[in-house]
């Protein structure tokens, strides 16, 4: 070493952000949330950093870089004042916390990466829904399927789960393949979305296009008993028993995301979902709701 060269025994706050590969706004940080005891300050009363403040710092941003969260570092500092057994014991129940937290965070990106993989497979919106549902609706006309259309799958899974959306994706595999059905249908939409705000409950355009819809929505039952479709609802309902058997005796065509996800019911998650209906059109559907009861108790 060359003798003129006197090392420093205490170095300014820049200087010890340098050594360690920090900032000292990091520097600071630690020194608020009590991971670093904040130094003594010079004559300039400016804080100066010596060896074993550096040293800490080194082992703080190691820590930290294997993942650590600071607040396990200060706790491990706390409790180890010096690098004893004990210290080695401490860090390596953090250690085994944070491993377990890797392993959670590598499982959670392997299911991002397949979900990525999925939306440029199937296509963006529809690489989204669950696989349930995207796998009935593979062997569709490419552009066959609407916007509208997947924005129902995608509340329907969130109200019946994956298998009552992937059920309720053969009224759109109807639509989708018969065009003077969908025609209809957009016509009966239509009439339902003139009943607004203007039309009084009692208004005779109410019942008729109760009617109407009843009508409708026999037609669409009578096309996809024709084309089966009623039997392929058969076997994804099988084969989602076979996947969930614990949901077989629980009628998992109408579990809610409460109950898939821990999270809120049917019923409180549709007091969540904003739907602009007015009155003549809520009296319309309740009118639809009633014939369709009729018809059943009769049949």
């Amino acid at each position: 070493m060359d003798s003129t060269f006197i090392p420093p025994r205490q170095v300014k706050i820049g200087d010890a952000a340098a050594f360690v590969g920090v900032t000292p706004r990091t520097i600071r940080h630690y020194h608020e949330i009590g991971l670093l005891p904040e130094p003594e300050r010079g004559s300039d009363d400016r804080r100066r950093y010596g060896y074993d403040d550096i040293i800490r710092l080194l082992w703080i941003r190691k820590m930290a870089d294997a993942g650590i969260a600071l607040d396990d570092i200060r706790g491990a500092f706390a409790d180890t004042p010096s690098a004893d057994v004990d210290g080695d014991r401490g860090i390596a129940g953090i250690l085994e916390r944070l491993e377990e937290t890797l392993v959670a965070q590598e499982a959670e990106l392997r299911r991002q990466r397949a979900a990525v993989q999925r939306m440029r497979t199937e296509g963006s919106r529809m690489g989204l829904l669950s696989d349930f549902v995207t796998s009935r609706l593979k062997n569709l006309p490419e552009g066959s399927l609407r916007q509208a259309d997947l924005d129902d799958l995608l509340v329907s899974e969130r109200l019946l789960s994956p298998l009552g959306a992937a059920i309720r994706a053969a009224r759109f595999i109807a639509l989708a393949t018969h065009p003077d059905l969908r025609a209809e249908s957009d016509r009966v939409e239509a009439a339902e979305e003139a009943l607004d705000d203007t039309v009084a409950v009692d208004d005779p355009r109410v019942a008729q296009m109760a009617a109407d819809r009843y009508a409708f929505e026999r037609a669409l039952e009578a096309v996809m008993e024709e084309s089966s479709l009623a039997e392929s609802d058969d076997a994804i309902i099988d084969s989602w028993d076979a996947l969930h058997p614990a949901d077989a005796d629980e009628g998992a065509a109408c579990k809610s995301p409460g109950r898939e996800q821990g999270s809120m019911s049917v019923l409180e998650t549709l007091r969540q979902m904003p739907l602009d209906l007015s009155p003549a059109r809520l009296r319309s559907m309740e009118l639809v709701a009633q014939t369709m009861s009729d018809a059943a108790e009769t049949s």
